[in-house]
């Protein structure tokens, strides 16, 4: 009877293992987890999302993985950027993973060696349009996506009035009613700034500051300024616009007839990171479709293929866009956050 009871127990045992093994994501993701568990706190600058979004999904990271613990930092581009700076120059180790929403980041990053090499083992379920921004040397790779285009108020403005493409910014009709944020502080403006200016000059910009549009920092601020209708329309970001549509506030979107600036917004561990398992345990989240499910929830443009918009909001295959490459946005967002500020005085 005992030896039947052994062999029964071994065959249990030998069925049980492989099935316990395959739970597991991706491989090596367990030896990850268990020296993540000994690694000290784990901290991650963002500009992604808003700061809702990025509390979900640094809760959706400890629920995945019981026993640690994520820490965000949630500012505009700009400010993450001078912050990290500032660690590195002072030889502080703070944030393991970096993820800006302003792509120039990252060349001056790789060139002042801040940046160490992760290639995630899931990057096969990354939407393959975006594979083409990912550094080649796998210093840093696309995590977010979004768009910016024109947003309005529907309290205020009807459909057939509202703006079509980006010129129509420009009419008279629009002075004291615009609002947008600032490419000193904000990624998503400074790539805004610098395909508006590849399109139709600075000219544009020139012309924009005869209407005197309110300007906040980050591009969210223009959704705050619609709901109180300090603007009537604006050139805003599709998911904190939609988050807040959902909540029963007016707003509405256009895709502009002159193409939605396409955001890719890359994410990279720290060379310093104080918890580098961590950091690569939280790479292969954010491209994971448990964080995209997540994401979509929070109106955000998911980077998982597997993973589809909900209704009322189209995917980023589905509209006109545009974006600056890499090389330009590194050299034109500099150039432009001093003529913005000579422009507007601000």
């Amino acid at each position: 009877m005992r030896q039947v009871l052994a062999l029964v127990f071994a065959a249990v045992v030998a069925l049980a293992v492989p099935a316990w093994s395959n739970a597991w994501a991706f491989e090596g993701e367990k030896e990850l987890y268990e020296a993540a568990k000994k690694e000290k706190q784990f901290t991650w600058y963002t500009a992604h999302y808003d700061s809702e979004t990025a509390a979900a999904v640094c809760n959706g990271f400890e629920k995945k993985y019981a026993g640690l613990k994520c820490e965000y930092v949630r500012t505009t581009a700009q400010v993450a950027y001078q912050r990290v700076s500032q660690d590195m120059k002072a030889g502080l180790a703070v944030a393991s993973v970096f993820s800006s929403t302003d792509t120039s980041h990252y060349g001056h990053m790789k060139k002042e060696g801040w940046l160490q090499p992760y290639k995630p083992k899931n990057l096969g379920e990354l939407i393959e349009g975006f594979k083409a921004y990912n550094d080649p040397d796998n210093l840093f790779i696309a995590t977010a996506a979004g768009l910016v285009l024109i947003t309005y108020n529907t309290s205020v403005v009807s459909d057939k009035d509202a703006p079509k493409k980006w010129t129509d910014l420009l009419d008279p009709k629009w002075k004291g009613k615009i609002s947008i944020g600032h490419p000193g502080f904000s990624g998503y403006v400074g790539t805004w700034v610098v395909q508006m200016r590849k399109s139709y000059g600075w000219d544009y910009f020139k012309k924009l500051e005869v209407n005197k549009p309110r300007i906040g920092r980050s591009i969210n601020d223009t959704v705050t300024m619609l709901n109180a209708r300090e603007s009537w329309v604006a050139a805003g970001p599709s998911a904190t616009t939609l988050i807040s549509k959902d909540k029963g506030n007016p707003l509405a979107l256009v895709y502009p007839e002159d193409g939605a600036i396409l955001m890719i917004s890359p994410s990279g561990i720290m060379k310093n990171a104080p918890a580098p398992s961590t950091a690569k345990l939280f790479m292969e989240y954010l491209l994971g479709k448990e964080c995209n499910d997540i994401m979509v929830k929070f109106r955000q443009d998911p980077v998982n293929k597997t993973v589809k918009v909900p209704a009322g909001m189209k995917s980023v295959a589905e509209v006109k866009t545009i974006r600056p490459t890499y090389e330009e946005i590194d050299k034109g967002i500099p150039e432009v956050k001093e003529m913005f500020r000579d422009t507007f005085g601000i």
